[in-house]
């Protein structure tokens, strides 16, 4: 006999494992389905930036909350968190005025901000350019974690002190519902029962009920990202976010004076076409990432964006990366691209199969920010904790 569960998670991503951990914690019995050897998604192709203060205000609340989580469990087990803050950079008097009116939104939230003078920012970030730096707006609570490590080490806590049971290199072929009983049949004939199933796929659309997301709102965005070689004794510490991002991240959205900015924006430009802009993050080796782009498709389309690194988006970017920060080194060890999904038209994609199997997935760039304090959510609005 097969183990009955209380939770079947198929997908072990940050979205999934995090719908484990919360439900751990309700005392449920509860598994993990991930079709590789260890999660190879968006999950572990991102900066391991933890930004509540780029996102709407209902996000913002999430990520607040993962904040907390995350800071607990690395009580817990060293799963790589650094307080060492966010800041976002602006490069001229526009950028000025939005990074001022988001201060004065995030004061009004309770969420600790401060506005730093370009003196402030040139002394706290080393290499950071004059000529670029008007101003900076600093999130000290917000932190950096590295994301694979993290997910190992999160997983590896949850199977320990937790009793999560995990399947990788397990493929699930089919869920059923009969009876108010949740059925998995893995690709080597298997079948796993529970009361409720969570399917947390990310990107994969193809295997468990196609049909769905073929009708969708659903896109997906490819992004690259590259990361430097190791910087030698050059520090550089927490999320350095620019003036393109503060033209582009939701939160600014908010500001009174965002829409009249953006119009008065080239919508023919390079970083446009190719939703660029940058980002720093130095990892625990020394070396920095930097990024990034995004290219969309539909869900049924996703094939069409490809594996191929689009070498004149790099170079574009390790040109603007220049103009910003004067790393000791810009030569290239490592260049990637990850595919995650999102909704047009939603900030989540929720779909219910019946009565108790439940996709959730669509989360978009909110992942590794906005997870935890979201399953939180999922969990107790699933099984009726509310």
């Amino acid at each position: 006999m097969k183990t009955k569960y209380d939770l079947i998670i198929i997908g072990g991503g940050v979205l999934g494992t995090f719908h484990a951990y919360h439900a751990l914690k309700k005392k449920l019995k509860v598994a993990i389905f991930e079709k590789n050897a260890q999660p190879l998604g968006a999950t572990v192709r991102n900066f391991g930036q933890v930004v509540p203060s780029g996102m709407d205000l209902k996000w913002q609340n999430f990520g607040r909350e993962s904040l907390s989580i995350y800071k607990e469990l690395q009580t817990q087990t060293d799963i790589s968190v650094r307080e060492n803050g966010t800041i976002y950079i602006a490069s001229n008097d526009e950028e000025v005025q939005l990074i001022e009116e988001l201060h004065q939104i995030n004061k009004n939230n309770n969420y600790n901000s401060i506005l730093l003078s370009k003196g402030d920012c040139l002394k706290k970030y080393d290499g950071l350019r004059s000529d670029y730096c008007k101003a900076g707006l600093f999130f000290p609570d917000e932190i950096t974690v590295e994301p694979r490590l993290m997910i190992n080490k999160l997983q590896q806590l949850l199977i320990k002190n937790y009793g999560l049971d995990i399947f990788f290199n397990t493929t699930v072929l089919n869920t059923q519902e009969v009876n108010n009983r949740c059925e998995v049949t893995t690709a080597d004939g298997e079948i796993f029962t529970a009361g409720k199933i969570i399917i947390c796929g990310g990107s994969e659309f193809k295997l468990l009920y196609p049909s769905v997301f073929e009708n969708s709102d659903i896109v997906v965005t490819k992004l690259q990202m590259l990361q430097t070689k190791p910087q030698g004794i050059y520090t550089l510490p927490g999320s350095i976010l620019t003036g393109l991002t503060i033209r582009r991240y939701e939160s600014f959205e908010e500001c009174p004076s965002y829409k009249e900015i953006k119009e008065k924006e080239d919508s023919n430009s390079f970083e446009k076409k190719y939703g660029i802009h940058i980002l720093f993050k130095q990892a625990t080796d020394g070396s920095v990432i930097l990024g990034d782009s995004h290219e969309y498709a539909t869900a049924k389309e996703i094939d069409s964006l490809g594996f191929d690194l689009n070498m004149e988006i790099d170079e574009f970017m390790i040109n603007e990366a220049k103009k910003i920060i004067d790393l000791p080194t810009y030569e290239i060890n490592n260049r990637w691209s990850g595919i995650y999904s999102q909704c047009k038209n939603k900030d989540i994609f929720e779909h219910t199969v019946g009565t108790n199997i439940h996709i959730i997935t669509g989360i978009g760039g909110k992942g590794m920010t906005g997870s935890a304090g979201y399953a939180k959510y999922s969990i107790d609005t699933i099984f009726n904790y509310n």
